[in-house]
């Protein structure tokens, strides 16, 4: 995508409930809707969009809370009372600002997958830069379908353990190149 903003605005994206942490720093054109948004953190994350998902953040004129999100058929059996705000008509410049900094991406109700969203920054784009862009993180993404950060753990367990009895069915799972420490900003495709 190319780049047509003055502004850009500097995330950090870190996966809620995990340690060592598991983080990414993304750069976005202000103009950008939550949907982009949720396709940005898709692609850092490694994952491929088969589940629902949503954000919570606080309205900076109001103080109260909203959910932004998509709107599917059956979305209203996982999300509670909030107000769905449809993601695709919401810019992340209506609701971010350098005093209301921190909104919260789930992914997967099931797996109850959650990344912190923090604004670091409102940064003035360069020209000739085609954003989004992945500028820093660290560690690889919990997988999709594992059990949450909770099944990732104990798959990580099972990993230092060849003699384990389910350290095959790990290694299938994951992919015998799978480090979990490995991250290169460079290998992100948006």
């Amino acid at each position: 995508m190319k780049d047509t903003s003055e502004k850009v605005y500097q995330l950090k994206l870190s996966m809620k409930g995990i340690v060592p942490q598991i983080w990414r720093r993304i750069q976005v054109p202000e103009n950008y809707t939550f949907f982009d948004l949720h396709n940005a953190i898709q692609a850092v994350m490694n994952w491929d969009d088969y589940h629902l998902h949503e954000f919570e953040m606080k309205n900076p004129k109001t103080g109260v809370p909203v959910k932004i999100g998509a709107e599917d058929e059956g979305y209203e059996h996982f999300s509670d009372t909030l107000l769905l705000v449809p993601e695709e008509k919401v810019k992340l410049s209506k609701l971010f600002t350098l005093e209301n900094k921190n909104a919260l991406y789930t992914y997967d109700f099931g797996d109850d997958l959650q990344v912190k969203i923090r604004l670091e920054k409102i940064l003035p784009g360069k020209e000739g830069m085609k954003y989004p862009v992945c500028t820093a993180g660290k560690r690889a993404a919990v997988p999709e379908d594992i059990g949450g950060i909770w099944g990732y753990a104990d798959m990580l367990e099972i990993l230092k353990d060849p003699e384990h009895e389910k350290y095959e069915d790990a290694v299938e799972w994951l992919g015998e190149d799978f480090d979990p420490e490995y991250f290169d900003p460079k290998d992100i495709l948006f």
